[in-house]
């Protein structure tokens, strides 16, 4: 792992480095596109861009990578590894790209902090640098090799269901007529579109139908900007343009938030659109037989806004020993409850196994409720749609 000399020299440049990494990624990203336009056309999410979370997400990751290797030189952070690899993975990220993040990465590093980059400076950071990328690529041909492919495959849409007025659920089946990979229940697949102007951007989705199946199902909601912040193309593409007959590409099945039934109590605790990845676990459980306890809660703005509830409902009914608790901001029928998630009045034991999906803020909250309850805190495993900003707000 990292050398004991360029441990030491990380050590004493990492408050400089991280103070400047925003600064730093900033510079980086101008100077990668600038070089190589295509990466921001046809593979970097633009809305990411636009808003800064992909720079975010960045900075947090080499931080992180850089204080793990500090505190534990013999190790790696394979958690955080395997998380990127599947997202790099799912893009179609190649070998041959690193060399040119490198490249940039580091001439931003020498841009910012001037001559603070010693050479033994640079030595020590390319180092950190190379440990993660060799990992990274590591991982990333190992999961190529299980997926048994590196492209995206031509898929025609069978179905179109329109959910809530944000949400439309696309149910696709391959255009070249040939045998559908199985996928494990969490998992997402990358979906590119060709944009008004040429632009072949790339967007993760989770899987949202029942593991098994002959055919592909995800949902999409569709992001509206703010003020700071574009509409979302792809998912305003999705709901203006395509239809049954179209024709998309999906990678394979790519994620690291797979689900784990032997027995555990499980809680599945989901919000707004993060529902998609439960709907699939649930739908694994019920097909399974699953009979340990099952924990299911969401929340939304109002029932009218919560996607594939039908579903929610439908799979956990299934279940022998599920609990089902739906929180809504507004509007709440009998039987479920008004306001937001809050696990105070759930029994929920201290050996559940759980699995959160939504905006940060919640999955932060239920995070924390948990820990209370006295559940592990290696047992709350989560997924993030878009960069993933929990290791850059920590």
């Amino acid at each position: 792992m990292l050398s004991e000399q360029s441990a030491a020299t990380v050590r004493a440049t990492l408050p400089a480095v991280g103070a400047a990494i925003g600064e730093i990624t900033e510079r980086f990203y101008a100077r990668l596109f600038a070089a190589h336009p295509e990466l921001l056309r046809d593979l970097f999410n633009r809305g990411n861009q636009a808003s800064g979370a992909q720079k975010q997400a960045l900075a947090g990751s080499i931080a992180a990578f850089a204080t793990h290797l500090v505190n534990h030189p013999d190790q790696r952070p394979d958690a955080m590894l395997g998380r990127i690899a599947h997202k790099h993975a799912s893009l179609g990220v190649a070998p041959e790209h690193y060399p040119i993040v490198h490249e940039h990465l580091f001439a931003a590093i020498a841009d910012i902090l001037g001559e603070a980059v010693t050479p033994e400076v640079a030595a020590a950071w390319t180092e950190v640098y190379w440990l993660m990328a060799n990992a990274l690529i590591a991982i990333e041909k190992r999961l190529y090799e299980e997926s048994g492919s590196t492209e995206r495959r031509p898929w025609e849409v069978v179905e179109r269901i329109e959910e809530t007025a944000d949400v439309v659920t696309f149910r696709l089946r391959p255009a070249d007529g040939g045998p559908v990979r199985g996928f494990r229940a969490g998992q997402y697949v990358s979906v590119q579109v060709e944009l008004a102007d040429g632009a072949r951007q790339i967007r993760q989705y989770s899987l949202s139908g029942a593991p098994g199946e002959s055919l592909r199902q995800f949902s999409v909601k569709r992001v509206t900007g703010g003020d700071a912040t574009p509409d979302g193309e792809v998912s305003n593409h999705l709901h203006a343009r395509v239809h049954v007959g179209d024709v998309l590409g999906l990678s394979e099945p790519y994620g690291d938030l797979v689900l784990d039934a032997d027995g555990t109590p499980l809680l599945l605790a989901s919000a707004g659109i993060g529902v998609t990845p439960v709907i699939a676990m649930l739908a694994d459980l019920a097909a399974g037989g699953h009979g340990g306890p099952v924990t299911v809660v969401h929340g939304d703005r109002t029932p009218a806004d919560h996607a594939l509830r039908t579903d929610h409902e439908m799979y956990a009914g299934k279940l022998a020993d599920a609990s089902v608790h739906f929180f809504y901001e507004r509007d709440a029928e009998p039987g479920t409850r008004t306001g937001l998630v809050d696990l105070a009045g759930i029994a929920v034991p201290a050996s559940t196994r759980a699995y959160l999906c939504g905006p940060l803020p919640f999955m932060r909250a239920v995070r924390t409720q948990l820990i209370e309850k006295g559940v592990a805190p290696a047992d709350i495993h989560y997924e993030v749609f878009g960069p993933d900003l929990w290791l850059a707000q920590a």
